[in-house]
Order: C-alpha cells, then sequence, then structure tokens
C-alpha cells in the first residue's frame, strides 16, 4: 500500500498554516519546529515537501493554539482556488458538479487533505463524498476534518458565487461547544460523532452544470493531474529498482528471486530498503495496487485482474483492494469510465 504520509506535495499549505499560527501569536520557528522545513522552501512556490513534513507543522498548530475555537475551521477558509494548482484547474472545469467531484476525489493526492477519500454513487439516487481520518493521529483528527469541511465550503463559494448546501453531513468527531460555526459555515447542521465523516449530496446538485466548465480544458488538466500523482507516487534509489523488476518477473516473484535478479543478496536489499524507509513486501503490496488500477481503469474484469496478480480467487483480490483503496474494484472501474 502507498505510503500516503510519505507522498511529495507543494509547500503552499504548509505556508498557509504558518501565516494562520502566525496571526495567533506564534513564531515561524514555532511553526516549523521538528518539521525539517526551512524558511526558503515555504517561499518557493516550486518546492515539496513529504505530507508528514506539514502534520508536524499541524502538531505544532494545534499544540499551541489548542485553546482557539474551531482552529482547523479558520484555517480552511484560507484555501482558495488559487490554492490548488492543477487540481483546482481539472475540478473547475468539468461539465458538471458530478464530475468534478470524482475529479477532486481521483486526484486527492495532490491536493493537501490527510483523509482518505472516496465518491460513492447511490443506485437509488445521490452520491456521497466519504472521508475516512483513521489514517492520521486522533489529537490531529479534528482540526484536519474541520480544515477539509472549510476549505470545501471556501471553494465551493469561489466557483458558485455562494455555497451549494449538501443534502446531509456527518462528521466523525464529537459536537464541539462552537458546534454553531459549523452550521454557520455549512448552511445544515451536521451530525457529529458519525463513524465516518460523510458529505451527501442529491441528482438535482450533482447535474448541475459548472460555470467555468470547459471539456478540452478538463481532460488536460485531468491528464497533468495523473502525471503530478504518478510521478510524486515513483519511488527512487532501490526502491524503484525492485518496483521495475516486480513489473519485469511479476508480482507474484519472491524477495529471493527479486535480489537475485537485482545482483543482490537478500541481506544487502533488506538493509538498503530498510535505509529508504520501506520493505519488499511493501514494494511488492504497492506494486500490485498499482498495476491492479491500471488493470480496471482499461476494462480488464474483476477475475482477471485477480489471476494475474497470484490471487486465489476474485473474493481475495476484491478483499485486498478494498483495503488498500477504501472501495471495490467493480466500483473503481466504474468511476474510471
Amino acid at each position: 500500500m502507498i505510503d500516503r504520509m510519505n507522498l511529495p506535495r507543494s509547500t503552499t499549505s504548509a505556508a498557509i498554516l504558518v501565516d494562520l499560527g502566525i496571526e495567533h501569536g506564534m513564531t515561524l520557528a514555532q511553526c516549523l519546529r521538528g518539521s525539517g522545513i526551512t524558511p526558503a522552501e515555504l517561499e518557493d512556490p516550486r518546492a515539496e515537501i513529504r505530507a508528514r513534513q506539514e502534520l508536524h507543522v499541524v502538531r505544532n498548530l494545534v499544540t499551541a493554539l489548542d485553546s482557539v475555537p474551531g482552529l482547523g475551521l479558520h484555517a480552511g477558509q484560507r484555501y482558495h482556488l488559487s490554492s490548488h494548482g492543477i487540481w483546482a484547474f481539472a475540478v473547475i472545469s468539468s461539465p458538471t458538479v458530478r464530475h468534478a467531484w470524482r475529479a477532486g476525489v481521483d486526484y486527492m493526492d495532490i491536493a493537501y487533505s490527510f483523509g482518505r477519500w472516496r465518491f460513492d454513487e447511490h443506485n437509488g439516487g445521490g452520491a456521497a463524498a466519504i472521508i475516512d481520518y483513521s489514517g492520521v493521529p486522533d489529537d490531529l483528527r479534528t482540526f484536519l476534518l474541520e480544515r477539509d469541511i472549510a476549505e470545501l465550503i471556501t471553494v465551493d463559494r469561489e466557483v458558485f458565487g455562494a455555497p451549494v448546501s449538501p443534502d446531509i453531513v456527518e462528521l466523525s468527531c464529537p459536537a464541539p461547544q462552537y458546534a454553531d460555526m459549523f452550521t454557520e459555515l455549512i448552511g445544515i447542521e451536521p451530525v457529529f460523532d458519525a463513524p465516518v465523516t460523510r458529505i451527501a449530496m442529491t441528482d438535482e446538485i450533482l447535474d448541475l452544470p459548472m460555470p467555468q466548465a470547459n471539456p478540452h480544458a478538463a481532460l488536460l488538466a485531468e491528464q497533468q493531474a495523473s502525471e503530478i500523482m504518478q510521478r510524486r507516487r515513483d519511488r527512487q534509489g532501490i526502491a524503484a529498482r525492485v518496483r521495475a523488476a516486480l513489473l519485469t518477473h511479476g508480482v507474484t516473484a519472491s524477495q529471493d528471486e527479486i535480489a537475485t535478479a537485482l545482483r543482490l543478496s537478500v541481506r544487502t536489499l533488506r538493509r538498503r530498503l530498510d535505509a529508504e524507509d520501506t520493505s519488499f513486501r511493501e514494494l511488492a503490496t504497492e506494486t500490485r495496487q498499482l498495476l491492479a488500477e491500471e488493470l480496471l481503469t482499461i476494462g480488464t474484469t474483476v477475475e482477471d485482474v485477480a489471476q494475474r496478480l497470484g490471487y486465489a480467487d476474485a473474493s481475495s483480490f476484491t478483499h485486498a483492494f478494498t483495503r488498500w483503496t477504501g472501495t471495490t474494484p467493480g466500483r473503481f472501474a466504474r468511476t474510471r469510465r
């Protein structure tokens, strides 16, 4: 499975958080402490950091400013369309709200959320964006959830000129004393203490045309977003060689076989992978996921993908794929058509 905390991302989001911290009395050094981010990187729009580095900045703010009500909501309202680069362009040039949600979720790895997103369309009509924050530290979940919700509303206002209220909003956090801030921001009263964060929309909303719809621009933007996402997911060093060998020799190849192909001892391979903060097992799983996504995207059946990846049956593969991505292979394939 892809280590999302190790994925590169723009420093734009970290810079927004640092500005928030400074406005609340923190120093630049306090905001960046322990993150490994330099002031020069914050000022360079081309610079990239790891997601875990930004998360360290989040922790610094949450620790120092825990008395500020709705700190994450305040943070999220600072994220405008211009903060999101090609991701925002792919969203706003989509033909409909439904397509915009699909694009936004598909390319979320080049945005700034730490949650794991999926977009579920219902057979009876409507759809829901579901965000799972179980992969982030408990003490930071509320801030990150607040930031995502406020960011969505802020972008929504900029696209339509006014907020388009969802049908239902369920939040996987306890109701805070400032719960009215959520209601005022979202436009409806949310449900707190839900198992996952869920934003449900009716077909009436989903089928609305996007004000800046442009099919040609949307296609180009999605292609660029896909290329950026793939580049950020790409491994370097010995990890890249291992993944390439797995693609050549098959994802069912053993560590001994891959070490032999790379003319290394198993012990040396393990040591070098450990130095890059990964393992053969992680790379094999990651390669399986990427290959599965590619095969499903081009129309390969679930049964054939399961066989090619070495699973005993389609059920075993479906269980693994759902664990990796939070959605089933069938649903994933339908969203790519």
